[in-house]
């Protein structure tokens, strides 16, 4: 009875955790989709990719996790740059775009 009731609260906890990253997922892709309407690139796959997940403390001191996502941006259409979303619990903290634009070349004679 006991192994049963351990098992069912860890499952549920397991999918508590999928849902709420589910969720969490969706505002880093509409962060990074504002972030790059904002510097005039393209989100490219309309999508972004899990790549970290770790425990850190929020600005209250709280024990929180902290996800990061990647995703791909286009300036031209023709190149694929890197980006992503820091987000710590609910909040996003950071995005990086970056948009790469042309130096400006200086001839001087």
């Amino acid at each position: 009875m006991l192994f049963e009731t351990v098992s069912f609260l860890a499952l549920c906890l397991v999918a508590w955790f999928w849902l709420d990253s589910v969720r969490l997922r969706e505002i880093g892709i509409a962060a990074a989709r504002r972030a790059c309407e904002r510097e005039g690139v393209q989100l490219l796959d309309d999508t972004v990719a899990f790549r970290s997940l770790r425990p850190v403390r929020n600005d209250e001191g709280q024990l929180t996790l902290r996800r990061v996502y990647e995703f791909e941006y286009s300036g031209s259409g023709d190149d694929r740059q890197r980006g992503s979303v820091v987000m710590v619990g609910r909040e996003v903290v950071l995005i990086d775009v970056g948009a790469r634009r042309p130096a400006l070349h200086v001839v001087v004679s």
